[in-house]
């Protein structure tokens, strides 16, 4: 069942520029982008998609080789009933409206979270478009859908207990590589940078293995006015960081 688990970006040496191979996005600021002006919730969602589309577009130009993005948690299901199908409706229209042009783009789409809990119509949709674009290589496009960290952690806690129980895995075969190979994204690098829009300053049970050191860029932008300019910031950003993932800077203990 397993894939090999690809690694992060190469750690560059103190000072060094390296754009991102894997950008994540938390695209939050719907509801408020609708409030301010004056507009159903619902349309600050479709604005939403609108930005959606300019980002694929946007991450595709500036060299990003994976953009996964956070589109409904599984805590999302507590909002208002009409909230919820709004959702899950912008989700079909996106599916049937874009599948075409992000083929033939050569987008590679996967939508990733929990299945079994989603109407059979959304599953055939999810499994429509990944079919139709699983050869593509231009840029890998991950949705989180009906997705929460905490939950994917458990659920491969889960797989990995039953199959010490059945004899397919030894305990002391668990390393972390193994345990990333039961996760949705096991075929992901982890991410590079994580963006959230609106200014929020929380990750929201959003990849939070995957995460482990990620930089992150928060932004005050709301999600439906963002733009390539945003991505374009943010990216300059995280090139001017240094990562050590855990390890010294040696120029500091000079």
């Amino acid at each position: 069942m397993s894939q090999p688990v690809l690694e992060p970006s190469p750690v560059t040496s103190p000072g060094a520029r390296t754009a991102p191979r894997h950008v994540a996005i938390i695209m939050d600021g719907n509801g408020r982008w609708a409030k301010t002006h004056n507009r159903p919730k619902v349309m600050g969602h479709r604005q939403g998609v609108e930005a959606l589309r300019g980002a694929v577009t946007a991450a595709s130009e500036l060299g990003v080789e994976y953009l996964t993005v956070f589109g409904f948690s599984t805590e999302n299901w507590t909002r208002p009933a009409d909230e919820v199908e709004a959702l899950l409706e912008l989700l079909r229209l996106y599916v049937h409206k874009d599948t075409e042009r992000l083929a033939k783009e050569g987008v590679r789409v996967r939508i990733i979270g929990e299945r079994s809990t989603l109407s059979p119509d959304i599953v055939k949709l999810i499994e429509g478009v990944e079919a139709r674009t699983a050869h593509n290589t231009q840029l890998k496009l991950t949705i989180a859908f009906n997705y929460g960290g905490q939950a994917e952690i458990i659920a491969a806690a889960r797989q990995i207990a039953e199959d010490a129980a059945a004899g397919r895995i030894h305990p002391n075969e668990i390393t972390k590589e193994r345990l990333e190979t039961y996760l949705y994204t096991r075929d992901l690098p982890a991410p590079d940078i994580l963006i959230r829009t609106s200014g929020e300053k929380r990750v929201s049970n959003f990849l939070l293995w995957q995460c482990a050191y990620t930089e992150f860029v928060f932004q005050d932008v709301l999600w439906p006015d963002f733009t390539k300019a945003h991505l374009a910031a943010a990216i300059a950003e995280y090139s001017s960081r240094d990562r050590r993932y855990g390890g010294r800077d040696d120029a500091l203990q000079r």
